[in-house]
């Protein structure tokens, strides 16, 4: 199976059935696993009619609230694709994206890929947010050598090894400079694509605040030693290639036109 889309939700009865849909019609190789977060609301239950008529939709659920890193780590742990994507359940991120994203990798240029949001179409963000996310970013660039523009990112994609190897500690939010720190700091060279990007507002339930930028500063100061081991990992076969491949073509002839026939 060539990719593993994790769906870390809670609190997301308004979106989830619409994001799977989005993300069952991208015609890549794949399987879904939703972990519901000890939801309050509707959400495990639709979750759990999507799978039902889906033997590609997988549903986990924690007992009490843990946190979107909580539910990442639960979802990579049953993943059986070669390439993990991370899926939130709100429609923020579009999946549409999922054929620019994972094409470096198939095409073995690069390992890990990161999806920017300012480098794309984007609408919705919050100003003061977008700042935090600049400074984040810079401090991620200057802590770990690197040239990216968008470290708190949803869309970071790579090797399903390479994520494991990381030994993933967050529980929360901190969970994206986790990854962004502990892939630099193992040599991987992180790729970027533009996304498109339509943030959603609080009312309509964003649930990142002004506190979790403060833990994301101490994340990448904490993790600015971390000595990993890069893991041993075997290229994606030629057959799952070219069929990865042959899709984000047969996309973009008939939408985007954004790869070369």
């Amino acid at each position: 199976m060539l990719l593993s889309v994790i769906i870390p939700c809670f609190n997301e009865e308004r979106t989830i059935q619409a994001i799977v849909d989005l993300v069952r019609m991208v015609q890549l190789d794949k399987e879904i696993i939703i972990v519901d977060d000890c939801s309050r609301d509707r959400t495990f239950a639709i979750a759990n009619q999507i799978a039902a008529n889906d033997p590609a939709v997988r549903v986990l659920r924690h007992p009490r609230n843990r946190g979107k890193g909580e539910a990442i780590r639960t979802g990579l742990a049953v993943a059986k694709g070669e390439i993990v994507i991370i899926q939130d359940a709100d429609l923020e991120y579009d999946p549409n994206d999922y054929y620019a994203l994972v094409r470096p990798i198939v095409e073995r240029k690069v390992d890990v890929v990161f999806g920017s949001r300012f480098m794309g179409s984007h609408t919705g963000m919050y100003f003061w947010n977008a700042i935090g996310n600049k400074f984040l970013t810079f401090l991620s660039n200057f802590l770990y050598n690197a040239w990216i523009s968008d470290m708190e990112t949803c869309y970071k994609v790579m090797r399903t090894d390479i994520l494991r190897s990381l030994g993933l500690r967050s529980n929360d939010f901190r969970i994206e400079p986790e990854v962004t720190a502990k892939v630099l700091r193992l040599g991987y060279r992180i790729y970027e694509v533009p996304i498109s990007y339509v943030g959603r507002t609080y009312e309509e339930g964003k649930k990142i605040r002004k506190r979790d930028g403060f833990k994301a500063i101490l994340t990448l100061f904490t993790y600015r030693t971390w000595k990993g081991r890069k893991p041993t990992i075997q290229p994606i076969t030629d057959e799952a290639a070219a069929a990865a491949l042959e899709s984000a073509r047969q996309y973009a002839a008939r939408d985007l036109n954004v790869f070369s026939p």
